[in-house]
């Protein structure tokens, strides 16, 4: 059983690689067996997690990518995947929030929320989607979050474009499911990231969100790479089409009041 778990011979590329989920994803990947290809819109962080691979013995490769260009992702992903002539798994985990109510989102801001979490996450798919099903196998995982399916004021639009994402991978696992090509969702909850810092500095926000879960703290980046190496391996090849919260019980508990006696 211990087989299905490794990545031996396989290549698997992770989007949002120098940093964050995706630099611990990439470093699990390569230290379960894959020759990974770093990709990150920040070139020098992709090649300091590309060289920390090969540091601890790993092979890997590095890209400059921005997901928002479609051609560009298209590029960067046929010049991963032929350096060794096959892609078998690929993590996306970019994404951006713009906190603001509603009526006080200019146009500019949605834009830019939706350019990257929903245009860059389809430029993403299809991408990929044309090459393993070319081949006929393959593995993708993309980044929901709990804001999926619960929102709270100035998470509007973010909640709405991680819904969406939730959509694209259950449409994309209905067509691409009878190439072999499985797609699937991680939903994280709280993750100490560059993403959340601003919440981390403002310590009444950051232990609400912590007294929120089961477990009463924040996850570290590193967390969520069980979960997201666990969709893209081979234990888990009957599933698709559905999505993982890694969320410390987030969506399982109602409500913050513990009843007398309890």
């Amino acid at each position: 059983m211990a087989d299905i778990f490794r990545f031996d011979g396989k290549t698997v590329v992770i989007i949002g690689a120098g940093s964050g989920i995706g630099r611990a994803v990439a470093i699990g990947a390569a230290q379960h067996g894959a020759h990974v290809g770093c990709a990150d819109v920040n070139a020098e962080a992709a090649r300091a997690t590309a060289e920390a691979i090969i540091s601890e013995g790993g092979t890997a490769d590095h890209a400059a990518r921005d997901i928002t260009d479609a051609a560009a992702t298209d590029r960067v992903l046929d010049q991963l995947a032929s350096a060794t002539g096959r892609l078998d798994g690929l993590a996306c985990t970019p994404g951006i929030n713009v906190r603001k109510k509603l009526l006080d989102y200019s146009e500019d801001e949605f834009d830019r929320v939706v350019q990257l979490n929903l245009k860059g996450s389809f430029n993403v798919v299809r991408s990929a989607g044309r090459i393993m099903t070319t081949q006929c196998r393959g593995s993708l995982v993309l980044f929901s979050s709990i804001r999926s399916l619960v929102v709270e004021p100035g998470q509007a639009i973010y909640s709405m474009t991680k819904a969406g994402i939730l959509q694209l991978v259950r449409g994309a696992a209905c067509e691409f499911g009878p190439a072999g090509v499985r797609v699937n969702a991680i939903g994280p909850g709280v993750i100490e990231t560059p993403l959340t810092a601003p919440i981390k500095a403002q310590s009444e926000w950051y232990q609400a969100y912590a007294n929120k879960n089961i477990m009463k703290r924040w996850a570290q980046a590193g967390e969520m790479a069980g979960p997201t190496l666990f969709l893209l391996s081979d234990a888990a090849s009957y599933v698709t089409g559905t999505i993982l919260y890694a969320d410390g019980g987030w969506l399982a508990i109602d409500g913050r009041f513990t009843p007398p006696g309890m």
